[in-house]
């Protein structure tokens, strides 16, 4: 059976709308423990912000607190790489690794986000099979040397 992308993503994103402001984004990645915040206008994707895009904003309003006020849209990354539901993993894997990603952000073909998968997500998936890889291999007789 082919693993899709489809098969590991959250369907369950929390994400920003571009008018938020940067606290609202802050609390959302401390709730729900993830570090990456898909931003929506009206169901589309427009842009992301990560948990590190977050820090650098507010450590630079921290140090320049006269300085103008940040948003969600002046931060989010806004030329994202998207990919669908059936992309195979493996595919997906090299994908990021390649383009150094944290997530893949998952669109249907209107570009409305359907889900999110992570780095978190793969290496479940390799502790998964990993593990199922162990206890097939524990019944099995230790090579002869």
């Amino acid at each position: 059976m082919l693993l899709t992308v489809g098969d590991l993503m959250s369907r369950d994103v929390v994400t920003l709308d571009e008018s938020d402001g940067l606290l609202r984004g802050d609390d959302l990645l401390k709730l729900n423990h993830i570090r990456h915040l898909p931003v929506v206008r009206d169901g589309q994707l427009v842009g992301l912000v990560s948990h590190r895009d977050l820090i650098r904003a507010l450590a630079r309003r921290a140090a320049n607190p006269t300085g103008p006020i940040l948003g969600v849209a002046d931060i989010m990354t806004r030329e994202l790489d998207t990919v669908r539901e059936d992309l195979p993993v493996r595919d997906a894997i090299h994908h990021l690794l390649d383009e150094r990603f944290g997530c893949l952000l998952v669109v249907d073909e209107s570009g409305q986000l359907v889900g999110i998968v992570t780095e978190s997500d793969f290496m479940r998936l390799a502790a998964r099979l990993l593990d199922r890889e162990a206890h097939s291999s524990a019944g099995a007789s230790p090579p002869m040397h």
